[in-house]
């Protein structure tokens, strides 16, 4: 058994004290806080000390650091020799700067979390959209380190994104599953996030632009490769990224096909080749000689960018005069609408699109006006319509008059 130094056993309010505890661990005597003791718990090799009301920790820099995180302080706070033990640098004169221990400890994450994303083959985006989501966490927390985060502090940081930041359940999703593979996969600490609820998911209907306002906005495009690209886009049911992904030879002109290749999930399938579009597709390979991509930016050899594609997009609903809110991925979602509106099975769409379920296909089915057209309202059941009457008295109540005669 050990004893803190002497004078260190009690404590002052609110205060913490860290020293050195023969022959290689450092101590911690600190006021009872219970966010702060979970977060001393996750601390490896970390032992409490009933009988001094002490903990104790490896002696090392990087488990200091991980102990100051916790306690929401740096190094700066502690004793001459716990400085000198672990040879830490002297105070920073004002004005000097330096980074902090907690930024390379999330510089260090996150570079682990990259390579784990990459060993199991996601897409550039998505680790892209993982990364983001995780520095914006670590940027809530700046002065805390992450492994250090309890369930508590990551459920009310959720619940800040959805009630202060008003961002989107689907984007909130988004999200979540970034810090369970933080948390999970990288810090080996499921229960941090296992127990937390993922918000609901939003039913909502995509915008559906009709087949004239598609002949609009295509007419509308002057430039010869932009309008080859929205016009694959729009004919095969491709994805942004698909379509700026696509290479020369994934055209099949003899077969009227186009093969999408390493889509989402990692799946390749196999889409429509419009006889209009491979006019233009022809006439377009004519006048760019495109090489390695099939639409290459201003660098050549180098593919076009998703942004471009989708400033490209905008531009064109502008010219076309349309008012709807609506982005490129919709063009797909028209695809896949007029597909069905002008007859094709419902499986044959899901295909077409990619789709592993069916279910995810069906909501198309809600936004065919075609369909819609052919359901009649209950209204027009009644024997004598409201609009054949000379004279129709609107009752106190809203309903329809007594008498139909």
């Amino acid at each position: 058994m050990f004893l803190p130094p002497h004078g260190q056993s009690t404590p002052r309010p609110h205060t913490w004290r860290i020293f050195l505890v023969p022959p290689d661990r450092i101590g911690l005597t600190i006021e009872f806080n219970q966010a702060t003791i979970e977060r001393l718990k996750s601390i490896p090799e970390h032992q409490w000390h009933s009988d001094t009301k002490t903990w104790t920790f490896p002696r090392s820099r990087d488990v200091l650091y991980m102990v100051l995180a916790a306690l929401r302080t740096d190094w700066r706070a502690l004793d001459r020799d716990v400085v000198a033990a672990l040879r830490l640098t002297e105070p920073l004169r004002p004005g000097e700067r330096r980074p902090s221990a907690a930024r390379n400890e999330r510089s260090s994450d996150l570079e682990t979390m990259r390579k784990e994303l990459r060993l199991r083959s996601y897409s550039p985006r998505t680790m892209e959209s993982y990364l983001g989501s995780v520095r914006a966490l670590f940027d809530f927390f700046p002065s805390q380190s992450p492994r250090a985060l309890t369930e508590t502090e990551v459920r009310n940081y959720l619940l800040h994104l959805l009630e202060k930041r008003k961002l989107a359940n689907g984007t909130v999703n988004q999200v979540f599953n970034a810090l369970r593979f933080l948390f999970v996969e990288v810090y080996k600490k499921p229960f941090v996030i296992g127990s937390l609820p993922r918000p609901k998911k939003e039913k909502q209907l995509p915008t559906i632009l009709s087949e004239e306002e598609v002949a609009r906005i295509l007419s509308s495009i002057d430039n010869l490769k932009h309008k080859t690209m929205m016009m694959l886009v729009y004919s095969a049911g491709l994805r942004v990224s698909e379509v700026v992904s696509l290479r020369p030879e994934d055209l099949d002109p003899d077969r009227r096909v186009i093969n999408v290749r390493g889509a989402k999930g990692k799946k390749d399938r196999i889409t429509l080749y419009s006889d209009i579009a491979l006019r233009y597709v022809k006439a377009y390979r004519d006048r760019y000689a495109p090489a390695e991509w099939l639409f290459e930016g201003i660098e050549r050899r180098k593919a076009y960018s998703i942004r471009s594609a989708q400033a490209v997009f905008d531009k064109a609903v502008e010219r076309a005069g349309i008012t709807k809110d609506v982005s490129i991925h919709d063009l797909r979602h028209a695809f896949a609408t007029h597909l069905l509106e002008h007859g094709t099975d419902l499986r044959y769409v899901q295909s077409l699109l990619g789709h592993e379920s069916l279910k995810t296909t069906q909501i198309y089915t809600h936004v065919s006006s075609k369909a819609l057209g052919k359901i009649t309202s209950p209204l027009d059941f009644i024997p004598k319509p409201v609009r054949h009457y000379r004279r129709v008295a609107i009752t106190r109540g809203g309903g329809f008059p007594a008498s139909f005669t």
